[in-house]
């Protein structure tokens, strides 16, 4: 009787489980980041959990510079995630390949009201103008300085965005650090990132914007005419003739020559992002100023991974409420801001001396405003950038800036063509 009993109280209980597991909704969430960012992602993931019984949430982890090479190979599999990380100027090839559904009626609305117009820009598909991601942050690129060489030299430090250095300026103090005492390069480019990452096109882009001109025409969406004009074709070369000079830290040296302790940079083209871990070094020789001029106006980069609800998720609702629980959370938060995190939602600004008026980095806080070209909001952003990626690389290695635009916008337009203009691409012209 007894075996029967415990027999009877072990089948109910196996039966309980099943019933359980079977109401368990289980949700996907791919994502990049340094080992710090996974272990942050899978805190919060624990957390959500915690207050959501019922509900297991698996994060996948996928490199930085694969993780669009591994997004690929789930469309292949028919293996989507259900929320997914995302960089924004893909973002437009992702919801023209219907990948995403529109995020808005799955946030929570007080995470809607927070965000900041850069927020909105890079989250919103310019067809339907509806929003189909959205993130803690943003970004951008600044110029930092070292103090002690600037001084040295009798540099203006620009105090605001409106007092950026001209393109004379800019490369008359490159000219004057190569001869300083103590500097091996005048520049960080930050080329060690590699010649096929995004950061290329990220931060170098906005010096052809600067110079006139732009990787593709935005009303034609043509890049024959645009990407090889005289005004980028003189941008490039600019830039070619800065590594010839040996005025840019090579590839070869790796990515913390600005705070390196023997012959370091004087000046880098570095992400918000980099603020944190140079100034955990120099300290108060630290100058962070707004990028250059190069022509008559300033231009600057935004756009930074953010989070999207796949259209073939089978729990949204679900999906939505760990974003908006995400992008609330008090330490995942406090987590980003350590990173010195670019605010992209009003009250995590508000939480972020580093970027309020006074703060050091200001600066990069106001190009947002006033300099921020989104990269092209098109289908075919995969290929544009892999084209100037290419030209780039051709050009720092010697190559005719010329010839190598040519190529890439020629890449780009019969992507173009082989797609039939993206439409409804075509019908906004």
């Amino acid at each position: 009787m007894g075996n029967r009993l415990l027999s009877s109280l072990i089948l109910t209980a196996a039966m309980s489980a099943t019933a359980q597991a079977a109401d368990t909704k289980v949700i996907h969430v791919m994502h990049q980041g340094d080992p710090a960012g996974v272990a942050a992602i899978g805190a919060v993931a624990k957390a959500f959990e915690a207050e959501h019984p019922g509900v297991d949430v698996e994060t996948i982890y996928a490199p930085h510079d694969a993780y669009n090479e591994k997004f690929s190979a789930a469309v292949m599999a028919n293996q989507l995630p259900d929320v997914m990380e995302l960089d924004a100027p893909f973002l437009a090839n992702y919801v023209w390949s219907g990948y995403l559904q529109p995020i808005k009626p799955l946030i929570d609305k007080d995470v809607l009201d927070d965000m900041t117009n850069s927020n909105i820009v890079q989250g919103t598909y310019p067809v339907d103008k509806d929003l189909y991601a959205i993130g803690l942050t943003d970004s951008t690129v600044v110029l930092y300085g070292n103090r002690k060489y600037l001084e040295a030299i009798g540099a203006r430090i620009p105090t605001s965005v409106d007092d950026a250095w001209t393109r004379e300026e800019f490369e008359g103090y490159l000219e004057k650090l190569s001869k300083l005492d103590g500097v091996k390069w005048p520049i960080d480019t930050f080329r060690g990132y590699g010649i096929k990452t995004e950061w290329i096109t990220y931060a170098y882009g906005p010096i052809l914007q600067s110079s006139g001109c732009d990787l593709i025409d935005r009303t034609t969406w043509k890049s024959a005419g645009t990407l090889d004009a005289d005004a980028c074709v003189e941008a490039l070369t600019m830039m070619q003739t800065w590594v010839k000079n040996g005025w840019v830290v090579p590839q070869s040296a790796g990515t913390n020559q600005f705070y390196a302790e023997n012959n370091p940079a004087a000046l880098a083209l570095g992400g918000h992002w980099f603020y944190a871990e140079a100034a955990a070094a120099m300290k108060d020789d630290i100058i962070v100023m707004p990028l250059p001029k190069f022509g008559a106006k300033g231009a600057s980069p935004n756009g930074t991974w953010i989070w999207a609800v796949t259209k073939t998720s089978d729990h949204p609702d679900v999906a939505g409420k760990f974003v908006s629980f995400m992008l609330k959370d008090k330490e995942y938060r406090k987590f980003i801001a350590s990173k010195s995190g670019y605010p992209g939602l009003k009250s995590f600004a508000a939480e972020s001396p580093l970027y309020a008026a006074g703060g050091a980095m200001a600066i990069a806080y106001e190009q947002a405003s006033k300099t921020a070209i989104a990269r092209p909001p098109y289908p075919a952003y995969p290929t544009i950038t892999s084209a100037f990626m290419q030209a780039v690389d051709e050009a720092f290695n010697g190559g005719d800036p010329k010839a190598a635009l040519t190529a890439a916008a020629e890449k780009i337009d019969e992507d173009i063509e082989d797609n039939d203009g993206y439409p409804p691409f075509g019908d906004q012209q």
